[in-house]
């Protein structure tokens, strides 16, 4: 219970607008401007004036964090229970179909939802894996501004700037694979005979789409475990997996 909890609270602070205390906060103390008149943001990075970073160590820093933190999260995600044995992403029914499961529950068909919610998992999983060229694209599109940006948000700024510059792309994607996994994990025959059992006792029809319900939760599951990762690269040493991360989240500056 407490891990569960632990986890909605950290997916109240990914998606909500709060100011952290991280890199972001630090941006405050440096309103310096280069040469070229720019906002100098390499002396974020800064444990002296001497061995401040460049802008281009920066923003490097930025996307390398993104690269490692998608491609870790799409591995994790995309193997058997990446979904499905994970409290805080897993797929359940949709809201309003809960109802429906307890009544299904309640006359002896547990096993039918048992095996619909896993399909939808196991359906989420499968389209987890194969996206990174889409993320990958986007993260070498970043621009020094981009990089003020992230560094002037909360310390899942990163994770947002990604979730904006590719959730759409990601959506056109995940569907036709969400829905060629339903059929192939048997989630679509699985959810058709839940409502028809269903709907031979009630009058309330419960119909609803089921590949985009699975492509939105999926996603929002996806960019939870980057937002994760990206703290760990933020503020663990050992989630700082190459040079250019331990450079500029670790303070090596040699």
């Amino acid at each position: 219970m407490k891990k569960i909890f632990l986890f909605q609270i950290i997916t109240v602070f990914l998606y909500g607008n709060i100011t952290a205390q991280g890199i972001g906060g630090l941006l405050k103390k440096s309103t310096s401007k280069d040469s070229s008149g720019k906002l100098g943001i390499s002396k974020l990075f800064s444990k002296s004036s001497s061995n401040s970073l460049s802008n281009d160590d920066i923003i490097s820093g930025l996307k390398e964090a993104l690269r490692v933190g998608t491609d870790s999260s799409c591995k994790k995600l995309s193997i058997s229970n990446g979904f499905f044995g994970d409290d805080a992403i897993k797929i359940l029914m949709p809201k309003e179909a809960q109802n429906v499961e307890k009544q299904l529950r309640s006359v002896g068909l547990g096993n039918l939802v048992d095996k619909a919610i896993l399909s939808m998992n196991r359906a989420a999983e499968d389209a987890a894996s194969g996206v990174g060229d889409i993320f990958w694209t986007s993260i070498k599109k970043m621009s020094i501004q981009d990089g003020v940006q992230i560094l002037n948000g909360n310390d899942f700024a990163a994770t947002s700037y990604l979730q904006k510059t590719t959730t759409t792309e990601l959506t056109q994607k995940f569907k036709p694979v969400i829905d060629a996994s339903l059929i192939k994990t048997d989630a679509t025959k699985y959810w058709n005979d839940v409502f028809s059992n269903y709907n031979r006792f009630s009058k309330d029809k419960v119909n609803p789409d089921l590949t985009a319900y699975v492509t939105e939760k999926a996603l929002a599951g996806l960019f939870l475990n980057i937002g994760l990762q990206e703290q760990k690269i933020r503020k663990d040493p050992s989630a700082q997996v190459t040079g250019i991360l331990k450079k500029v989240f670790g303070g090596d500056k040699k």
